[in-house]
């Protein structure tokens, strides 16, 4: 009896561990912290996270263009590009950056927050809809990006409802 009674509370607290550790997996997909993480293997990741840190959207586009340019297959890259121009004010460019990103992973879960917010900075809530609705499916807990783009969302309708 004593080692059922083990194995079940190795299971519980090795269900928990998993449950304690989404949070940290969400950040590192890119999530909704003020500065998107990436692991840093490219050293020139590192420092535009230091600089996306620090909001140097300019100095960040340029050194994730030259990660970019070493690895043109990495779609947390083109996020972080996304999400650079998108603080820079060029929309259009975050746009093609986000929907290459998407392209490459299209569960990436942080590509779909910041593109929704991106819609939602355009004015289009349908279509920020839409990449809720993806997050929805993504996330089999809650996660961040979910609920960040959710909040937008309802922050956006509450400003407009007026």
């Amino acid at each position: 009896m004593k080692i059922f009674l083990r194995l079940f509370l190795f299971s519980v607290v090795l269900g928990l561990s998993f449950v304690l550790a989404i949070p940290g997996a969400a950040r590192a997909s890119g999530g909704s912290s003020d500065v998107p993480a990436v692991a840093p293997t490219d050293p020139d990741i590192a420092k535009a996270n230091k600089a996306i840190e620090g909001k140097n959207w300019g100095q960040a586009v340029e050194l994730l263009k030259k990660a970019l340019a070493r690895d043109n297959k990495n779609a947390e890259i083109y996020n972080l590009l996304g999400y650079s121009e998108r603080n820079r004010g060029n929309l259009d460019i975050a746009f093609k950056y986000y929907e290459k990103a998407l392209e490459l992973n299209p569960k990436h879960r942080g590509a779909h927050e910041y593109i929704g917010e991106a819609y939602l900075m355009t004015g289009n809530l349908a279509k920020a809809e839409e990449h809720l609705a993806a997050l929805d499916k993504l996330c089999l807990l809650p996660c961040e990006e979910y609920s960040d783009l959710k909040a937008a969302i309802a922050a956006y309708k509450q400003k407009h409802a007026k």
